[in-house]
């Protein structure tokens, strides 16, 4: 029987990236690419703010610190806030094919969207996640309004 993927112990590793990325300066949002054994094999944060890049998502980065795989079906993506549209067509373009988000209350995106694609997606309702990114949105408004593209 296989082993059931421990998705708490994943999002700690994407927690943790999010907490690295708040003490940076900027925008407090984790992932971290595992595949299907649990293996980590990439980890990033949203970078937006520290290298002025509008493109250097958490799943972005994570995917890239992940370096290029054979396959991408049997990974999982976990990240500490659901995927915004661009995220989401990271993991369709690649055929991610779960994706653990922390929550989904503060930014919905597009988990809908990826469901319908056929992606697992798990929403873990993770409380750290929410209160990591409420505090910061309260702090600073403007930089998450200009990340969310309002």
């Amino acid at each position: 029987m296989p082993k059931t993927p421990d998705y708490a112990a994943m999002l700690r590793e994407a927690l943790v990236e999010a907490r690295i990325g708040l003490a940076e300066g900027g925008i407090p949002i984790g992932a971290a690419l595992f595949d299907a054994s649990g293996r980590l094999v990439g980890r990033g944060r949203n970078r937006r703010v520290q290298d002025d890049d509008p493109s250097m998502h958490a799943e972005t980065n994570a995917f890239r610190n992940a370096g290029r795989q054979k396959s991408y079906r049997d990974m999982v993506m976990v990240t500490t806030l659901a995927p915004c549209w661009y995220c989401c067509g990271l993991v369709k373009q690649f055929k991610i094919g779960t994706v653990v988000l922390g929550e989904s209350r503060t930014f919905k995106g597009g988990i809908d969207w990826l469901r319908r694609q056929g992606v697992k997606v798990v929403d873990m309702k993770n409380a750290e996640c929410e209160e990591l990114l409420g505090r910061f949105i309260k702090a600073h408004p403007e930089i998450w309004n200009e990340d969310i593209g309002e």
